[in-house]
């Protein structure tokens, strides 16, 4: 499939449309908006970690209906059992068989709220579901609905009553982003922002019209498969993973799916910004959120307290593009 700027105009146009529409109601976090953005196209999964009350409940619920898709919401708490996600067989007196109650994650959009609360056993439940996109219940393996995305948020700070996310599991997620406290300047548009009324939730979600609809995402996923990448692109994506595995601080560098998540994110980024084809920096505003949460450091490095941030962009600066 051959793209114009004709096949991706319109991708950058509802982009347009919707980072504006939230913008309207959420101060910042344009960066989040973006990988939100991205991830839903590549119909992968998206990690947030952040303090409370920094809006990424709000967002998602933004999103999701702009996007005109099945919402679903999970709290995460120790009680949840991996039923509650993805369904249970129930036996009816009436009809005298077991009926299948599906769990919230057969919905296009399911919000994992404080992921790090769930247990490990419930947790995994999540893996088949972001992984290959079902879920098996009883033995039976059903297909999730179409588009699907996953997005999770935890709070990497407090670690009373939580269960740490294990490898497998990070490496799941597409991207990671970090969100932290606004600005000042951001924090006094807050203020005004309620002082003059127009942080009304009620008011802003009246507003609300949906964007796109299941099928146009769909179309759009089909339309980013098809962006242009030359091979120095796929080189360049590929120098960047062995890096990490060949780094002094590192440990564990990422896997093949942090390749995967360059690749295919940095389509859609150059969807976003109307282009046919993959740049060099595409993938490096992807660098980031796709490698960072996937790397394990070196004891030394650990103690030393080396942010992972600054080893991904000092490889950034010492790979180029071939």
């Amino acid at each position: 499939m051959d793209l114009s700027e004709r096949d991706v105009a319109p991708i950058a146009e509802k982009f347009l449309e919707i980072k504006e529409t939230v913008n309207q109601y959420v101060v910042g976090h344009e960066d989040l908006i973006r990988l939100i953005a991205i991830s839903s196209l590549s119909e992968g999964a998206i990690l947030i970690e952040g303090v409370p009350g920094t809006a990424k409940t709000t967002v998602s619920k933004i999103m999701a209906r702009l996007l005109s898709a099945s919402f679903k919401r999970v709290q995460g708490a120790v009680d949840i059992q991996p039923a509650d996600i993805i369904g249970v067989r129930i036996y009816t007196r009436d009809e005298e068989e077991f009926i299948l109650k599906k769990g919230p994650i057969f919905s296009n959009f399911v919000l994992v709220d404080e992921i790090n609360r769930l247990t490990p056993k419930t947790q995994s439940a999540l893996l088949e579901a972001m992984s290959e996109q079902q879920a098996t219940i009883d033995g039976e393996t059903y297909p999730l609905p179409r588009p699907f995305f996953v997005m999770a948020t935890q709070n990497p700070y407090e670690f009373e009553g939580t269960f740490a996310l294990v490898e497998a599991q990070r490496d799941r997620f597409m991207f990671s982003v970090p969100l932290r406290y606004l600005n000042g300047e951001d924090e006094f548009e807050i203020l005004w922002r309620a002082q003059t009324g127009r942080l009304v939730w009620e008011d802003y979600a009246r507003t609300l019209a949906p964007v796109l609809n299941p099928g146009e995402i769909e179309g759009m996923i089909r339309t980013v498969s098809a962006v242009h990448v030359e091979e120095p692109i796929c080189r360049y994506i590929t120098d960047l993973v062995m890096a990490t595995r060949n780094h002094a601080d590192i440990r564990l560098g990422v896997s093949s799916r942090a390749s995967l998540a360059l690749l295919r994110g940095a389509k859609v980024n150059a969807a976003l910004e109307g282009r046919t084809y993959v740049i060099p920096d595409d993938v490096k505003t992807l660098a980031l959120p796709a490698l960072c949460h996937r790397l394990i450091l070196e004891r030394e490095a650990v103690i030393g307290r080396v942010p992972v941030d600054s080893i991904v962009r000092e490889i950034l600066d010492h790979v180029e593009v071939s």
